[in-house]
């Protein structure tokens, strides 16, 4: 069994060897892993955790393992136990409210200062748990405080989103980086970066000069005179500021599409990660986004005008979050996102954002058509002929 699982990480393109194979079976016979004295039998999550742990060195392959294994191991843990209870979980599920049209429509708004002061009073009041209702907070209702509900306009607290109103999210968010390995099934979005080229010989010679060697040796009397000259590389340098977690879940691939091709056409790329919008510091490795804060400031000061600034992001967020200050749904935010936007597209005359959301919704989202304001309607939909577009905007 664990032959086929061992060839399954090959396929998935994880540098997994036999020796860290050999590994994971020393430590199953040994007994690292085992279950509750009564069955002696470890959990799939057990073995999981094990496996990871002995096959895999480089934590920016741990998506990729999480997806193999799931392939591998998908309706194991269906064989266990019929016999356990439905979570009440599932059955609260059931319970949520299809709101009509009409009665979405009726749904009083509040506005940023209402919302807080409410808030602020809700938890001073509030001693036990709702459901259902439009006024304290809980779940499954109208009211703008908790989850699993519907409001047009109200904060997330705990649950998992679906309309994609929420003013603030109040919960502990865990984003993963995106792989910027992946391969590529065509090579259309790389053909596309090509537009953003500038070239420059540079470098020991490497590269067989053919002009000049065959000059060389017509002028030396057919005596053969090899010239070599520096290759060419790319000299553009390219900026990548890239919005990941929440509504950017549902963009997880093509976004990794164009990081890899970007990673592959650019020698001089940096990327950075923010979230909805850039505030006051981004980030590069998402699992310690908290610890290893880089300055925004910092970011501005440290790469010139040379680069080519390029943003990716649906911009898919409430308006508070670009035009309030304490907008963020993560933390209190000093100063709005617009004057961070604003910042950086100063710093960097060259930039372009890049929206992977289909450009026929636009129109009826109000934080793009106010992120496209902030860019000079230098928005992109990350599409073939949206990214011609914009390599050709930034080649200028």
């Amino acid at each position: 069994m664990l032959i086929q699982f061992f060839y399954t990480l090959r396929a998935a393109r994880l540098k997994v060897t036999v020796p860290e194979y050999l590994t994971l079976l020393q430590a199953l016979q040994a007994g690292v892993i085992a279950g509750p004295e009564d069955s002696g039998v470890a959990s799939l999550d057990q073995f999981y955790h094990l496996a990871r742990a002995s096959l895999i060195k480089d934590e920016t392959q741990y998506d990729k393992f999480d997806r193999a294994f799931a392939a591998y191991f998908q309706g194991v843990e269906l064989l266990t136990d019929f016999t356990a209870d439905v979570p009440l979980d599932w059955l609260r599920k059931t319970l949520e409210r299809e709101l009509t049209p009409e009665q979405k429509a009726a749904i009083e708004t509040m506005g940023w200062d209402e919302l807080m002061e409410t808030l602020k009073q809700r938890l001073e009041e509030q001693k036990e748990r709702h459901e259902g209702g439009n006024r304290w907070i809980g779940t499954g209702g109208t009211s703008p405080f908790g989850h699993s509900g519907y409001n047009p306009q109200g904060i997330r607290i705990g649950g998992k989103g679906g309309n994609k109103s929420a003013v603030k999210v109040w919960e502990q968010r865990a984003y993963k980086d995106y792989d910027d390995s992946l391969e590529l099934n065509t090579r259309h979005l790389k053909v596309a970066l090509r537009r953003l080229r500038r070239f420059a010989r540079e470098g020991s010679e490497l590269e067989l000069d053919l002009d000049c060697t065959i000059h060389g040796t017509a002028a030396n009397a057919g005596l053969l005179d090899i010239r070599m000259r520096p290759e060419r590389h790319n000299k553009v340098k390219v900026l990548l500021l890239m919005d990941v977690g929440g509504t950017m879940d549902e963009h997880v691939h093509r976004v990794e599409e164009l990081f890899s091709a970007c990673k592959s056409e650019f020698k001089h790329l940096e990327f950075y990660y923010f979230h909805n919008c850039v505030y006051d510091f981004v980030w590069k490795n998402n699992r310690r986004r908290f610890s290893e804060k880089i300055d925004t400031w910092d970011l501005i000061r440290k790469y010139n005008k040379d680069y080519k600034l390029v943003l990716v992001g649906d911009a898919t967020m409430s308006p508070y979050e670009i035009l309030q200050p304490g907008g963020s749904v993560e933390y209190n935010n000093d100063e709005p996102g617009a004057e961070w936007l604003q910042r950086l597209t100063q710093a960097f005359p060259r930039y372009a954002w890049i929206n992977p959301e289909p450009q026929g919704v636009w129109p009826y989202r109000q934080s793009i058509a106010l992120v496209q304001q902030l860019v000079q309607q230098r928005m992109f939909p990350l599409t073939l002929s949206g990214l011609e577009g914009a390599m050709r905007l930034l080649s200028k």
